[in-house]
């Protein structure tokens, strides 16, 4: 006779397979078509707001794993927050202005930017960054991030740019906006100024030369005969040499060397020795730099002086104490240079080539010149010597070529005038990792002013006129004007416009005696723009508040947008934008390498989605410790798919368990739960505790650790394990059966909220599957709160010991299966030999067949010898035997009692009973 149909056997819908790359977009179409995010934000409304507010990403090209990082570690924390008594909106942005978009339409798209207007570029730009963000949200909604997808803040449009421009207006009209002539970063190949947060270092080989200075008036201190001696790497910023720093409070040494007398700092002599081969070098003379100022030198190949300065930025570092100063093309080099009275000579245009004032090198490209001015000073004799190295260099982080330092008139935001504000606002700031705030307050306190202009046209406009003597008008009146035509139709309209039909009706400045008024044409930096999310978002859409709970972006932010925002904000809010800033590491490939095309190691979030499914990236994410780089490959994927695999197992055993339980009826209160169930819902409660402890501490491996350990080892290893044969064989209504199958319902509840911000997918498929839910979705519910147990710690003492003990019982068990005593443990009797509080404690447990799943326990007396065949463990030993009987053919136990009932021979008597009985 066949009992198949006598057991119990689990039966659910949830499938073994996820096939989570077809089924994930049917369940977000179902998502979109209902507007969960709509349902989400009206269940939760008049809770007390949580705002994360994200930097906007940049609208050009396919998300790889970075953005899913960024995203996804943002989406934990929106849904877990809209689930713990907050209501948390979460709108997503892009960057659309600057460099990256003019590059794709003018090499991708073969757009020819000279023969269109400027309004007709704009246009094409305009359309070009709409067509990314569609793209672009289509892949981040794949990966089931929750928000206000498609009303998301975009910074070219017209409310966004307006209230940027009240920004910049608000700052001008403090004193921190300022027009100068000073040296910026430069990039040639982008023919624009870039900011220090668009600038990334590579090495490079350059020129390292040392080159002789020959003194013209040395003051009574030196002699015509001295020269100083000057080290550089940039031998092609040489015509623009006017004057040699040294430091005030530095020797300076006199050296006779073959006939020749050199000027170096005395703590750089011994390391010149070697460096320019001085073997017979003599000091003649030792001097203070103060001494030294105001002398003249000769420029080594131009009719003009060069001016001794004492100078604080010169060091014993390297080189030879006596620095090279062309104020055109250093920021030391400038502010020296200013406090001297010297110009401001650039002898560089905006593509790099050498104008008319570096006469001998005009219209050569600059770092083609190097190799001739080394041959002009080899020929006059002031070269010492000529060597190459590679070292760290700027580069445009957009085309990745080398800039220059190059002066010329710019636009700037103050950071030395609001420096104490933005050290104190850092102080004032949560930081996740804390080193963060180090990080930021560094860079803060060794900043120079913000240049704020571009020498492009797709971005939002300076809004400055001149007048006709050539001053800048900046007014609240001009600037609110501007705001609301930017409000109205753009800021393309200041391109289309002329400077008169930009300013309020009847503007008259004594500046502009005849009414004749000019533009500004640079566009601000793009960090301007992100960098006013705060105002342009947060103070502009009714769903938000300022400033925000949390700030989260990649680490490279912090000299990106963190710190473009705290600029502004502290500028004209006199406080930070954000009350937490959290950052995360850079992926990077399984050996730790940066990802790039050229390494071919770099993963697509369409291909990562596409061949294994959101929740597996999403379970990455979470299994990885974002604070530090996380490594990504097609690897370490599949090793998170196969922890999936596991918690997904779980969840079916515990679904297919429960498909004749009804919570209403079958459900057995808490407090009347003991043994194993006792001990597993307070299992669950702790379970909770720490897991909603991650969460709130941003710490979202603990949430992934405590949770996959809780499914694969607490549950499926014992308690799921131990539960089969009550589940199957026991009678339906059996209370053992009934107690096993309440803890898995308040387990299956309660591990699909849990996981619900991390696997929302899966989670969401759980709860459809769960009998008795109300809500219609895991994401419309709360989290669960951890019941706080009284007098459990004894309870939790004795089952962890008894679990102790069970892995020493399956350890014998596995040693008895080796040495062919068994097969299945189901053939095993036992044996056990316990020390005296072992054996207190399997004396008074019940059911040691069940938990050892075995046939037959027995526990010796204390006055019985043990067995040399038996198997020695610290807490007890335990003697492994065949279990004397026959194999019931519906519960497998081999009993001696299987056959004594003529009606079913083939079971064992409790199995026949309970088939006559309930079958």
């Amino acid at each position: 006779m066949d009992y198949k149909h006598t057991l119990l056997m689990p039966k659910t819908a949830f499938p073994m397979r996820g096939n989570l790359p077809n089924s994930e977009p049917k369940r977000q179409e179902k998502w979109r078509e209902i507007d969960m995010y709509k349902q989400v934000q009206a269940r939760t409304e008049g809770r007390p707001l949580f705002i994360l507010h994200g930097g906007p990403p940049y609208a050009n090209g396919d998300l790889h794993m970075g953005h899913a990082l960024t995203q996804t570690l943002k989406d934990f924390i929106v849904r877990y927050k809209s689930m713990t008594g907050f209501q948390a909106p979460f709108v997503p942005g892009w960057d659309t202005h600057g460099l990256p978009i003019e590059t794709a339409l003018t090499k991708n798209k073969k757009v020819d930017r000279k023969k269109m207007s400027t309004k007709a570029f704009r246009e094409r730009c305009e359309a070009y960054a709409w067509t990314q963000i569609e793209r672009q949200r289509e892949q981040f909604m794949r990966l089931g991030a929750l928000g206000d997808w498609f009303n998301p803040y975009v910074t070219l449009d017209k409310s966004f740019e307006a209230r940027q421009i009240q920004v910049f207006g608000e700052m001008a009209c403090k004193g921190y906006i300022y027009k100068g002539k000073k040296p910026v970063y430069w990039s040639p190949s982008s023919e624009s100024a870039l900011a220090e947060a668009e600038i990334e270092y590579h090495d490079k080989r350059s020129p390292s030369i040392y080159v002789s200075f020959q003194v013209m008036d040395g003051k009574g201190v030196l002699s015509e005969d001295d020269a100083f001696v000057i080290w550089t790497t940039t031998p092609w910023t040489l015509p623009a040499n006017l004057g040699i720093t040294v430091h005030a409070d530095l020797d300076y040494s006199v050296v006779a060397v073959d006939g020749r007398s050199y000027v170096v700092a005395s703590g750089l002599l011994d390391t010149l020795k070697k460096e320019l081969s001085w073997e017979d070098a003599t000091v003649t003379k030792t001097v203070k730099g103060s001494a030294l100022e105001y002398i003249t030198a000769k420029h080594p190949f131009y009719e003009r002086t060069a001016l001794v300065m004492n100078g604080e930025h010169v060091t014993l570092d390297a080189g030879t104490g006596c620095v090279h100063t062309a104020p055109g093309h250093g920021e030391d080099d400038f502010v020296v240079g200013q406090k001297y009275g010297l110009d401001v000579l650039c002898p560089v245009d905006e593509k790099g080539v050498m104008t008319e004032e570096a006469p001998g090198f005009t219209g050569e490209f600059y770092d083609n010149i190097n190799k001739q001015v080394a041959e002009k000073l080899t020929e006059n004799g002031s070269l010492l010597k000529l060597s190459f190295m590679t070292h760290s260099y700027p580069h445009d982080w957009r085309t990745k070529k080398p800039v220059i330092f190059r002066a010329t008139a710019q636009w700037f935001a103050s950071i030395e005038k609001i420096r104490g504000q933005l050290l104190q606002a850092i102080k004032d700031t949560n930081w996740f990792p804390e080193w963060g705030e180090t990080r930021l307050a560094n860079m803060m306190r060794d900043r120079g002013d913000w240049c704020i202009s571009r020498q492009r046209v797709w971005g939002v406009p300076i809004p400055v006129f001149y007048g006709e003597d050539g001053q800048e008008i900046i007014t609240e009146e001009t600037i609110a004007h501007v705001a609301q035509l930017f409000r109205e139709h753009g800021s393309g309209v200041w391109f289309e416009r002329e400077a008169k039909d930009l300013l309020p009706p009847d503007f008259t400045s004594p500046h502009s005696p005849n009414g004749h008024f000019t533009k500004e044409t640079d566009i601000m930096d793009v960090w301007f723009d992100s960098g006013s999310s705060h105002e342009a978002v947060l103070k502009e859409r009714e769903d938000l508040t300022f400033p925000a709970d949390v700030y989260f972006e990649g680490s490279d932010q912090y000299r990106g947008w963190f710190n473009s925002s705290l600029s502004t904000s502290v500028a004209i809010n006199g406080v930070a934008p954000y009350k937490t800033v959290l950052s995360h590491g850079f992926t990077m490939d399984g050996e730790g390498r940066k990802m790039s095309k050229s390494l071919g190691n770099v993963i697509s979030l369409a291909d990562a989605t596409k061949q294994l499914g959101a929740d597996i990236v999403r379970l990455w994410v979470a299994s990885s410790d974002y604070r530090a780089d996380v490594r990504v490959s097609k690897d370490i994927l599949q090793q998170v798919a196969e922890a999936y695999r596991k918690i997904r197992n779980t969840f079916r055993f515990l679904l297919g368990n429960l498909h004749d339980f009804n919570p209403e009826v079958d459900r057995i209160a808490p407090s009347e739960l003991s043994g194993v169930h006792q001990f597993m819902y307070v299992s669950l409660q702790e379970l909770i505790e720490k897991v909603r402890q991650g969460y709130d501490e941003y710490q979202f491996v603990t949430v992934y650790n405590e949770f996959r350990n809780f499914c694969t080892v607490t549950l499926s290893a014992f308690y799921m394990d131990i539960a089969k044969d009550t589940l199957y064989i026991a009678p339906a209504n059996d209370p053992e059966r009934r107690a096993f199958q309440t803890v898995m319902y308040e387990a299956v509840v309660t591990l699909s909220k849990l996981i619900a911000p991390i696997l929302p997918h899966t989670a969401e498929e759980v709860w459809e599957n769960i009998p008795g839910v109300a809500q219609a979705s895991v994401q419309l519910t709360d989290m669960p709160t951890a019941e706080q147990q009284q007098n459990v710690a004894g309870l939790k003492a004795e089952w962890h010991r008894l679990m102790n003990v069970r892995d020493d019982v399956l350890k014998a068990l596995e040693e008895a299966r080796n040495e062919k005593v068994i097969g299945k443990s189901l053939q095993a009797s036992l044996t056990l030999y316990p020390t005296g509080e072992v054996r207190e404690l399997l004396g008074r447990t019940a059911d040691l067949q069940k938990l050892f799943i075995v046939s037959e326990v027995e526990v010796a007396g204390s006055e019985q010898i043990v067995p040399e065949a038996a198997h020695q463990f610290e807490q007890l030993t335990v003697l492994v035997k065949k279990a004397a009987g026959e194999t019931c053919a519906r519960c497998w136990q081999v009993n001696t009692t299987v056959g004594t009932v003529a009606k079913h021979e083939a079971l064992c008597a409790s199995c026949a009973e309970t088939v006559e009985k309930w079958c």
